[in-house]
């Protein structure tokens, strides 16, 4: 995964004086173009990590940290970890390798480099069917923000383009799908901010108020199913042929609940949706594949709907 190699990638600068693309490439089993791509990434990120032109050129960690991680600054520590972090949960690997360079940074920067790992949530699925979206103008300021433990003036616009400036405690920064949010303390609770939102941040000197015993993750688990929920308030009972379940999979991803495979071999499935009316015009295409259970309503709105296709397209 990205995040092993740039770990991997800076422990090879510093262990060598000069490397190329191509010498990454080989060391870590990647394309020429990928190690590149990395080397750009770490450079990009703050890292004192600068490409030499010329004959004998390459790539360089300078600032005296060529030999030691202690030469990297707080700042540059901190924005290594905010890089490698969203993925630090995924490998056993990846945390042996993150552990390893936080024993290898002075005392007065371990804390804060491991309060940046642990900021950041990857949450692959989206919410809706999103494109790929832009990285927000103000992701790094924010990043930055939350590795420092200082609350911020937010400058913010809700979905209909209303305007607003508060004072908030970032505690944290998820990505779901290609979405950021913020998670933030504000003095109205804790709260979700969508970065692409955010038109401006000015740092402050006060520390963030951190709720006892707060965790990004658990956090984040939970605002993810209060909007799932506000997002499907009505749920529609169906027994489905096998066959229709990858089907509904896609049609509904999150919002479809896979129960158990009755004696006549049709899978119990629950569904949520908006409206029982918009989920059942969703599933009449399904036909027999689909028999709905309950509610009421829905049984109703699709008896309905045949009824109309029936009298437009029965022959004559």
């Amino acid at each position: 995964m990205r995040a092993d190699r740039l770990v991997a990638t800076l422990l090879l600068l510093q262990s060598r004086k000069r490397v190329t693309a191509a010498d990454v490439a080989a060391e870590l089993e990647v394309s020429v173009r990928t190690a590149r791509r990395d080397l750009e990434a770490l450079s990009a990120a703050g890292i004192p990590v600068h490409p030499q032109q010329g004959r004998g050129g390459g790539w360089e960690l300078v600032g005296g940290a060529r030999t030691d991680l202690s030469g990297l600054t707080a700042d540059e520590a901190r924005t290594l970890f905010m890089v490698a972090g969203p993925e630090a949960a995924a490998t056993p690997e990846l945390k042996a390798a993150l552990r390893k360079l936080v024993r290898a940074l002075p005392e007065p920067f371990r804390a804060s480099a491991e309060q940046a790992a642990s900021s950041v949530v990857v949450d692959p699925d989206a919410w809706g069917r999103n494109r790929r979206a832009r990285r927000p103008p103000l992701l790094d300021t924010l990043q930055s923000a939350v590795a420092a433990g200082r609350q911020v003036e937010l400058g913010y616009a809700d979905r209909t383009g209303r305007p607003s400036i508060r004072i908030v405690s970032p505690l944290g920064l998820a990505q779901k799908g290609t979405v950021w949010y913020l998670v933030a303390n504000t003095d109205a609770g804790q709260r979700t901010f969508r970065v692409g939102r955010v038109t401006s941040v000015q740092p402050l000197e006060a520390p963030v108020q951190r709720p006892a015993g707060f965790d990004l993750e658990a956090a984040w688990q939970q605002i993810v199913a209060n909007v799932d929920e506000l997002r499907s308030p009505h749920r529609v009972e169906a027994l489905a042929d096998p066959q229709a379940v990858h089907i509904l999979q896609w049609m509904f991803d999150r919002q479809l609940q896979v129960g158990e495979t009755g004696a006549d071999g049709r899978v119990t499935v629950t569904i949520g949706c908006q409206s029982v009316e918009r989920c059942a015009a969703e599933i009449a295409g399904l036909g027999a594949r689909l028999v709905v259970v309950a509610p009421p309503e829905a049984r109703a709105q699709l008896a309905r709907l045949a009824k109309d296709l029936g009298e437009i397209y029965a022959e004559r």
